[in-house]
């Protein structure tokens, strides 16, 4: 590696597209990027669902397992001024090397086009080549 250091990476493979889940994907890559690690997501179904346009402005589902908490958990978010998951994923990408990909079975399955979509967007990529780059990873998380 001629004397260059590797820098550490967090692969999230984001295939809910509950809040529940959305939450920690951002917080994750927030967290790594602050501590320096490169970060890259990739959203299939539900996951990738969550990112059109659309929904982003929906109020978010919590999964059943934790449906009953919903009400409390929004009302504390709302009390802590917790940004929207999209707003802290935007941060982290403006704060370190973030991509997130679209899945392109998904994105062909539910005919999305890329107008539709968040800007957060990075690019629509194959599940091969998101696995070599998660090859590459320290920390590889499905979620």
């Amino acid at each position: 590696m001629n004397g260059q250091v590797k820098k550490e990476k967090l692969s999230i493979i984001a295939f809910s597209g509950t809040v529940d889940k959305l939450y920690p994907v951002a917080i994750l890559a927030s967290g790594a990027t602050a501590m320096g690690m490169d970060v890259e997501i990739f959203l299939t179904f539900w996951g990738l669902n969550a990112f059109r346009k659309d929904q982003l402005n929906k109020p978010g589902k919590i999964s059943k397992d934790f449906e009953e908490m919903a009400p409390l958990v929004m009302n504390v978010f709302k009390a802590k001024n917790v940004p929207h998951w999209i707003e802290m994923l935007r941060q982290a990408k403006e704060l370190g090397n973030v991509k997130i990909y679209a899945c392109a079975m998904t994105y062909d399955l539910f005919q999305m086009k890329k107008e539709e979509l968040s800007e957060l967007i990075d690019g629509v990529v194959g599940v091969g080549e998101f696995l070599e780059k998660a090859k590459e990873s320290s920390i590889t998380l499905f979620i």
